[in-house]
């Protein structure tokens, strides 16, 4: 019985630290600065990729 309760809590703390990172992300943006590389991560983004997106 315990299996299942820790799958819930751990798959309830991955989706939280999704969406964190997400708003983070967005946060950062939105604010001109570039995001932290963990909430990049987080969500599957290659940090050196994400910050040449733009320039030529």
């Amino acid at each position: 019985m315990s299996t299942p309760r820790k799958s819930f809590f751990a798959t309830l703390n991955t989706f939280v630290e999704v969406f964190g990172s997400a708003a983070a992300v967005s946060n950062a943006v939105e604010g001109g600065r570039a995001p932290k590389a963990k909430h990049l991560k987080a969500l599957g983004i290659d940090a050196v990729a994400f910050r040449s997106i733009g320039r030529v």
